[in-house]
This record gives structure tokens, C-alpha cells and sequence, in this order.
């Protein structure tokens, strides 16, 4: 599993790789893909990072685990691949961009687009059973994603961080906030947009920001 990571992050994590819980990880998670049904597929588990390099890096996304409905994983947060339906959390992800910068919504559920601009999509949990879902929280994830957030904090500067929801906000104490934007708001879910997502007006808030700090914005 370690090889599966990218050059630059690979060289950013490699104190994190060569860690006790990191080979518990890697052998329960390689075990689980040859006996039982796990999403997203073995090479997509760090598509996030191929799809943002460490050093394009410029906004972070977080998000629970993956989805574990057919088809529907594939490495990135919140996103699906194009041909799926839309899930609820995505819909109004795309509501609240809509109503933010006065865009049409995208038809379609993959963010591959964002994740080339800098957006890094990432799931506190790389993996899921089939049908289960929070099936590989605690199996050690939720360290190595916490060191990713932390590393990106120490390493860089100017990156806007969107915590949406009780279970994201968490890891607020990972970030120096002297030196990044953090945006909070509650989930995107139908159980809680309406509580204060909707209106939030991160997209907007995020581009100002990176307007601010010399870097390009985000076409959303």
C-alpha cells in the first residue's frame, strides 16, 4: 500500500509509512482486499494525492470515509465518477456553489476538476466494506490522514481549509490558523445544510482569499 503513494507526498510521509500502526494498516487493509468486497478499488485508495501534488496544494476538503455503494468510490471526497447519481451531500455542495457565485451546477459528481487546481479531496477513511459504512474507522487511517493535515499546516502557507460538519471540525487543532484560512460550516448532509451550510459562502470566501495570497482561484 505504501507504494501506492506519490513521489512528493511519499517524500513528505515518509516518517509516517516506516510507523508501527502504518504496517498494522497496510497488512489489515491488503488482507480485507483479497477476501471481502472494499472501495474504492486498491489503486484508487490515494488518488487524492496523485490527482493534487503536495506542492499544488491549496485548498483541503475533508471528508468522513468513502461511499459504499457500487461504483460510487474512486479516491476523492464527496465525489463520484460521472456516470453516478448525484448523492445528496454532493447535490447541495452544488446548490451552495450555485447560490455563491451565481454558477450553473455541475451535472456531473466528479470533482477530478477541482483536484487539478490544488483542491486536495480527502477522506479521514481511504476505505470502506461494501455495504458498511465507518467499517475501517479505527483501523489507523484517521492517523495517518491527521499527519497529512498536520504536515500540510507546517509545510505551507496561505491554504484555505473547509471543515464541514462536527466530525471535520475536529481536526481544527491540526492547523495553525496564523498562516491558513479555516472555513466552518455544518455538513452538506439533507440532515444538517439547512442549519447553516447553505449561505456559508466558502466558495466566494476561499477565491477572495487565495486572490489575497498571490494564487490563482478555484474554477469551481
Amino acid at each position: 500500500m505504501e507504494n501506492l503513494i506519490p513521489n512528493d507526498w511519499h517524500t513528505l510521509l515518509t516518517s509516517e509509512v516506516i510507523k508501527s500502526y502504518f504496517k498494522a494498516l497496510e497488512g489489515e487493509i491488503s488482507a480485507q482486499y483479497l477476501t471481502k468486497t472494499i472501495y474504492p478499488d486498491r489503486q484508487s485508495i490515494f488518488k487524492a494525492f496523485y490527482l493534487c501534488p503536495f506542492a499544488d496544494v491549496r485548498v483541503v476538503i475533508l471528508g468522513q470515509d468513502p461511499y459504499h455503494g457500487v461504483g460510487q468510490a474512486h479516491g476523492l471526497s464527496f465525489s463520484v465518477p460521472g456516470e453516478q447519481k448525484l448523492p445528496p451531500s454532493l447535490r447541495n455542495i452544488y446548490k451552495e456553489l450555485e447560490s455563491d457565485l451565481g454558477q450553473t451546477a455541475n451535472t456531473s459528481g466528479d470533482l477530478t476538476h477541482w483536484a487539478k487546481q490544488g483542491v486536495l479531496l480527502l477522506n479521514s477513511t481511504l476505505t470502506v466494506e461494501a455495504g458498511l459504512p465507518a467499517s475501517h474507522q479505527g483501523l489507523g487511517w484517521e492517523t495517518f490522514t491527521d499527519a497529512v493535515i498536520a504536515k500540510i499546516s507546517k509545510a505551507k502557507e496561505h491554504v484555505v481549509f473547509l471543515l464541514w460538519g462536527k466530525f471535520a471540525q475536529e481536526k481544527k487543532s491540526l492547523i495553525n490558523e496564523t498562516k491558513h484560512l479555516v472555513l466552518t460550516a455544518p455538513h452538506p448532509s439533507p440532515f444538517s445544510a439547512y442549519t447553516g451550510f447553505f449561505g456559508c459562502k466558502h466558495f466566494s470566501q476561499t477565491n477572495e482569499y487565495l486572490k489575497q495570497h498571490g494564487s490563482k482561484p478555484i474554477n469551481w
